[in-house]
């Protein structure tokens, strides 16, 4: 009788976690749909006030289109800037510097709220070993995740750099969890002609970016959703 009775109950508490893990699932797929296609949508924010942005800079040219990108943007709509660029990359940091400094006349008579530099971890050096990039690469995880919860952007600027995968991963998780929704702006390379870069492949195929633009129509025809603005340099 009671082997009958524990069997009974084994079996209840069976099908209790078989239905939980189907709803659980099933809510995660409905929170992904939902994020994905609010996620195609622009950005329309009918409020006054303004965005705190989160700027990835990067080595090799991808901060100097940024700048160049935020010289033609309505700066004061995007403010607190904060600007990340990897541990090893000081040069793009004295740059972001630089072009804060450029906006403080233009600025002048509006209520300026300070911009932040900050560092992340690489996932990956120059020449590094993919076995060792195992590591490193979690190590940048955890602390773009330890950033995003500090910083709490509502819109994610970014490049190129492989420092930005990290940040829009752990972003992407925040929405899909109703952690937090940051909207992420991703624009490709002018130097990117034929193909996009990795980075801008992984947020294009994994649909983690809001909006992916590119310089170059061909590439638009090649990745039909992404947004063709023309050369912004």
């Amino acid at each position: 009788m009671e082997k009958g009775l524990f069997c009974i109950t084994t079996m209840a508490s069976l099908h209790i976690a078989v239905l939980l893990t189907i709803g659980v699932i099933t809510i995660l797929v409905v929170r992904i749909i939902y994020v994905l296609f609010r996620s195609s949508k622009p950005l329309h924010s009918k409020s006054p006030r303004s965005l705190s942005t989160l700027i990835v800079l990067g080595s090799g040219g991808h901060t100097a289109e940024m700048l160049n990108l935020l010289y033609v943007l309505q700066t004061e709509r995007f403010k607190p800037r904060y600007y990340i660029a990897a541990a090893t990359d000081n040069m793009s940091l004295q740059k972001a510097h630089v072009f804060e400094d450029s906006l403080l006349g233009k600025e002048a008579f509006e209520e300026v709220e300070g911009a932040e530099f900050l560092q992340i971890y690489r996932s990956r050096e120059v020449g590094q070993s993919y076995i060792t990039s195992v590591g490193t690469t979690l190590i940048a995880i955890a602390h773009a995740l330890w950033l995003l919860i500090k910083i709490r952007p509502q819109v994610i600027l970014c490049n190129g750099p492989g420092t930005c995968i990290p940040l829009c991963v752990i972003a992407f998780l925040f929405k899909i969890l109703g952690i937090r929704w940051s909207s992420i702006f991703y624009v490709e390379s002018i130097a990117r002609v034929r193909k996009l870069s990795l980075s801008g492949l992984l947020l294009y195929k994994l649909h983690m970016a809001d909006q992916l633009f590119v310089q170059w129509p061909q590439l638009k025809e090649k990745y039909p959703r992404a947004h063709y603005v023309g050369r912004l340099m």
